[in-house]
C-alpha cells in the first residue's frame, strides 16, 4: 500500500478497523434508519440526510414512513403530495428525484433495488457516495463512502487532505471488508461526533493511536452571509388563507405555494402578525408578516386561493410558509417576534 494512501498498513490497519467497529458498535446513535437494512428505509434515509443535520431529519423521516412505507406506494402519489410531506426539509430537488426513481423502481424493475453502487447510479438523483452508502449498507457491498465526514477523519489521520478523489482511495484502502456497512457509518459517526471540524474531542476518539493530526485545522473564512427581508401578506377569510403557487419553471421550489408576498408599495402600516427569521443556505431573511383584508388582497395577488387548514396542510407549502401557518394557526390573533 503506498503511503501516499495512509501512512500505515497491515497489522497496524487491521487494529484500527477493529478499534473503530469496537467503538461504533458501542456508540453509536439509535436512529430510527438502522433499525433494519431495508434498502427503502436506507435510501430514505441518506436522500434526507444530503446537507442536512440528523436532528432536522428524524420527525421528517418519520412522517415520510407513515406516509410512503414502501417503494411502490411511494411511486404512486402525485409528485406535489411528496413535496408536502417533505415541506421544511429543504433541497426540495431530492424529493423530486426520489419520487422520479422509485416510478423507475417499480415500472422498470418490478419493486425490485439495484443490489450494488453501480446499479443504484443508473437511478435519477444517486450520485456516488449515495450508491456507496445504500450498496454497502443494505447488500453488504465492499464499497466505500466518502462525504465530508469521512474526507475530515480521513485527512487527519494522515496528516493531510489532498483533495476528495485521494480521499475515495484512501477510504477504499481502510475499508473493512467484512462489515463494509457498519464501518461506513462508523467513520461517518465518528466524525459527526467525534472527529468534528472545530474542538475534536481527541482523547475519546479511538482512532488516537493512529491520528497524526489530532486537533482541529486552522479554520478557513467563511464568506459573510447574505441579509434579506421579506415581506408577507396573511389574508384570512372564512376560516381559510390566501396561497398563491410559484411558477413551475422556477428556479427553485417550483410549484410549491406560499403566502403573497408584499412589495414595498403596498405595505399599509398596519401592526405586523409575525416577525421572524429564517435563513437559507448562505441567505439569512428577516420575515415580516402583515395582516390584509380578503378585499384588499386582490391588490397584491390576483392568482391567489383559498385554502382551510385541513387543505393547506396538505399542500406543497414552501418551508417557511408552513412554518408560518402553523404558527399563526395557534392563536390567529397573536403577535409575535420570534427567531429560529
Amino acid at each position: 500500500m503506498s503511503k501516499n494512501i495512509l501512512p500505515f498498513e497491515g497489522p497496524g490497519l487491521r487494529k484500527l478497523r477493529r478499534a473503530l467497529l469496537a467503538w461504533y458498535d458501542q456508540h453509536r446513535r439509535e436512529l430510527p434508519w438502522r433499525r433494519n437494512t431495508d434498502p427503502y428505509r436506507v435510501w430514505v434515509s441518506e436522500i434526507m440526510l444530503q446537507q442536512t443535520r440528523v436532528a432536522a431529519v428524524l420527525d421528517h423521516y418519520a412522517r415520510f414512513m407513515q406516509r410512503f412505507p414502501d417503494v411502490r406506494v411511494l411511486a404512486a402519489v402525485r409528485e406535489s403530495s411528496v413535496l408536502a410531506v417533505w415541506s421544511g426539509l429543504g433541497y426540495y430537488h431530492r424529493a423530486r428525484r426520489m419520487h422520479q426513481a422509485a416510478k423507475v423502481v417499480v415500472r422498470e424493475r418490478r419493486g425490485k433495488f439495484p443490489q450494488s453502487a453501480a446499479g443504484w447510479l443508473e437511478l435519477p438523483g444517486i450520485g456516488r457516495y449515495t450508491a456507496a452508502a445504500i450498496a454497502s449498507i443494505a447488500f453488504g457491498e465492499s464499497v466505500a463512502v466518502v462525504d465530508g465526514n469521512v474526507e475530515r477523519v480521513l485527512g487527519r489521520i494522515a496528516g493531510a487532505n489532498p483533495g476528495r478523489e485521494a480521499a475515495w482511495q484512501r477510504a477504499e484502502a481502510v475499508l473493512d471488508r467484512r462489515r463494509p456497512g457498519d464501518f461506513n457509518q462508523a467513520m461517518m459517526e465518528l466524525g459527526a461526533t467525534i472527529c468534528t471540524p472545530r474542538a475534536p474531542q481527541c482523547l475519546l476518539c479511538p482512532l488516537y493511536t493512529w491520528c497524526v493530526s489530532r486537533g482541529a485545522e486552522a479554520s478557513r473564512p467563511q464568506p459573510p452571509r447574505k441579509r434579506k427581508e421579506l415581506h408577507y401578506a396573511l389574508a384570512r377569510e372564512n376560516g381559510a388563507v390566501l396561497l398563491m403557487q410559484r411558477a413551475a419553471d422556477a428556479p427553485i421550489m417550483a410549484g410549491m405555494w406560499e403566502l403573497p408576498i408584499i412589495q414595498d408599495d403596498q405595505r399599509n402600516g398596519d401592526k405586523p402578525l409575525a416577525k421572524l427569521k429564517h435563513s437559507i443556505t448562505d441567505t439569512d431573511y428577516e420575515v415580516t408578516v402583515l395582516p390584509v383584508s380578503a378585499e384588499r388582497s386582490h391588490g397584491i395577488t390576483a392568482d391567489g386561493r383559498w385554502f382551510t387548514r385541513k387543505r393547506w396542510e396538505r399542500l406543497a407549502l414552501t418551508g417557511l410558509t408552513r412554518k408560518i401557518l402553523r404558527r399563526l394557526a395557534l392563536e390567529p390573533s397573536a403577535v409575535s417576534s420570534e427567531s429560529k
